[in-house]
């Protein structure tokens, strides 16, 4: 079989990719090892597809904390604003929601993907599931061929690989494309698991103190070898049965694997402060005047408000406060030992989930490599890479979806430009 471009891979920046090839006039098939295209865009969002985020480009670039300055050529060609255009033209009509993410009106993902796979077919791409690749050949420096695991051969002028990353495996990101990239001359930086809830080893963690309890807008902080914070992250979190998670958590996540591959150490501190809004006295002289409103209260009951009442207890135990004793009876200096753990509780973490286990995997194909403009390959004459297989990553919240939309837009666009005038 021949085409003009070969896009290989059914997530995001695979249908972006063949969408944009097809638009050049290029003859486009679409090969993906999964029985069904877009499934990773059918459970983002958690079923309802935040298909980008509406930030200013600076504010999007500092939320891709992995490579995201190498996607300024690329947001000068293709933005957020476009990609919310480009659905809107597809009849997605999008809503904008806290801390500027981009939704479908219909809260369905699905709508999303069904617009995409309809434009694919108006613009009559060939569409191939079930088609595993077994390997790419070059020859005398550019893309020749692909051969599918079926034994079946396809000759095409030019190949985007977006096959995604190593993370969430069932949709079909199990990291074939590292080793084509390998063949073609690529570095392939370190993977590592980023977005991914973290392990811990302290005893309230093991014996399942907190498990359970969330938090609600709290300052999160990764603190390096010395004690001084790297990242802080202000959202909720949860402690969980392993470890923490949560959206504070998982946005810190990548600080805190990054930290340990260093080896200095084997664990990494973490610092909550439960109420960032406060400061430590404030606090202080405010369970002074409970004292004196309430001297025979129990502290407990005195002190209840403050922050969650497991917190509380779980807190006031490491201060020395006896829960039932009256608040007159309590040394002043206690008081000043709770007010400071509830600003500043430090607990360690020594790993996380593996990347099996991560939103987005950190790491892949290194962007040195790649030509900022339209996702060409410096390495292999027609040869494009696009989304998660490439050394960008960034938090949640549309900030993956956008850099894997942006990217597979520029590779299919140059993609399909460079076949047609080959």
């Amino acid at each position: 079989m021949k085409t003009d471009v070969l896009v290989i891979g059914g997530g995001p920046s695979g249908l972006m990719a063949a969408i944009a090839a097809a638009e050049t006039g290029a003859k486009v098939t679409l090969v993906d090892k999964g029985n069904k295209l877009g499934r990773k865009l059918a459970i983002s969002g958690g079923g309802r597809c935040n298909v980008t985020n509406r930030l200013p480009i600076e504010e999007i670039v500092k939320h891709i904390p992995g490579n995201g300055r190498f996607l300024y050529s690329a947001f000068s060609i293709f933005n957020n604003e476009d990609i919310i255009s480009f659905f809107e033209n597809l009849g997605v009509p999008l809503k904008e929601e806290d801390h500027g993410r981009m939704f479908p009106v219909s809260n369905n993902a699905q709508s999303v993907v069904n617009a995409l796979l309809n434009r694919l077919k108006e613009l009559h791409v060939t569409i191939k599931p079930n088609c595993p690749v077994e390997e790419l050949h070059y020859e005398d420096g550019r893309v020749k061929k692909v051969i599918l695991k079926t034994g079946e051969t396809i000759e095409a002028k030019a190949v985007v690989i977006a096959v995604g990353g190593k993370s969430v495996p069932h949709t079909g990101s199990t990291g074939d494309g590292y080793p084509w990239a390998k063949k073609a001359g690529h570095t392939i930086t370190d993977l590592y698991p980023t977005e991914v809830p973290l392990t811990s080893d302290e005893t309230f963690i093991q014996e399942r103190i907190l498990q359970g309890l969330s938090l609600q807008d709290i300052s999160l902080s990764v603190l390096n070898h010395k004690g001084k914070s790297i990242i802080t992250h202000r959202m909720d979190m949860i402690f969980t049965h392993f470890g923490i998670s949560g959206p504070a958590v998982l946005r810190c996540s990548q600080f805190v694997v990054k930290e340990l591959k260093k080896g200095i150490s084997k664990r990494v501190t973490m610092k909550i402060d439960a109420l960032p809004d406060q400061n430590e006295d404030m606090l202080f002289q405010q369970m002074l005047k409970k004292v004196k409103e309430e001297p025979k209260k129990a502290a407990k009951n005195a002190l209840k408000g403050f922050v969650p009442e497991r917190l509380l207890l779980f807190l006031m135990e490491k201060a020395g406060i006896e829960e039932n004793r009256s608040m007159n009876s309590i040394a002043k200096e206690k008081f000043r030992t709770l007010a400071h753990f509830i600003k500043d509780f430090r607990f360690s973490v020594n790993g996380s989930l593996p990347i099996e286990k991560a939103f987005v995997t950190g790491g892949g194909v290194s962007i040195k490599e790649i030509e900022p403009k339209t996702m060409a390959s410096k390495k292999m004459s027609g040869l494009y890479f696009s989304g998660e297989i490439l050394d960008i990553h960034g938090y949640t919240g549309g900030f993956n979806i956008t850099s894997a939309l942006v990217t597979g837009r520029l590779a299919g666009m140059n993609a399909g430009q460079f076949a047609i005038q080959s």
